[in-house]
């Protein structure tokens, strides 16, 4: 798999300790930007402002909820992939994630690094892969409107 230099993670944790474990693994073994937050108001702010290929987030926090977060990055960018942190990992939970925000993978703490730094870079490369087809999905479209429009041109020539 060829590492995209250019993607931006965003993290979001109301752990420091979390998210500078988090940050520090990604910065030691990638080149991607990382924004890492511990107020989800900050957070919030940031994706606004700043496209990201993957997000991950705490599921329990204080001021709002991991799936409320995530539901606003899916409003922002439906195409980046959402991971959700939990220490207190039930079932319930994992289904409600997945059908409401849409959730690439559901991870519990305490993490392996490995395994999230594959996660994470399989989820960088998922939401490269979206975007290329979106994109490609509106070159065609705009290429059959243009022959469309050819077509109609050259049919009232002919008549």
């Amino acid at each position: 798999m060829t590492e995209t230099a250019d993607a931006t993670i965003l993290l979001l944790d109301d752990e420091p300790m979390v998210t500078r474990s988090l940050e520090s693994l990604l910065r030691m073994e990638t080149s991607w930007t990382i924004l890492s937050f511990n107020r989800p108001e900050d957070a919030i702010a940031a994706i606004l402002e700043t496209a990201v290929d993957a997000v991950v987030a705490d599921f329990l926090m204080p001021r709002t909820d991991g799936l409320e977060f995530l539901r606003r990055v899916k409003e922002r960018d439906p195409l980046a992939s959402r991971i959700l942190l939990t220490g207190y990992a039930d079932k319930q939970n994992a289904i409600r994630s997945i059908n409401e925000v849409g959730l690439y993978q559901y991870v519990e703490k305490p993490w392996d690094n490995e395994a999230m730094l594959l996660l994470v870079r399989n989820a960088v490369e998922r939401t490269r892969i979206l975007r290329r087809v979106e994109e490609l999905v509106r070159k065609l479209a705009e290429r059959d409107r243009s022959l469309e429009s050819l077509r109609s041109s050259l049919l009232k020539a002919i008549v």
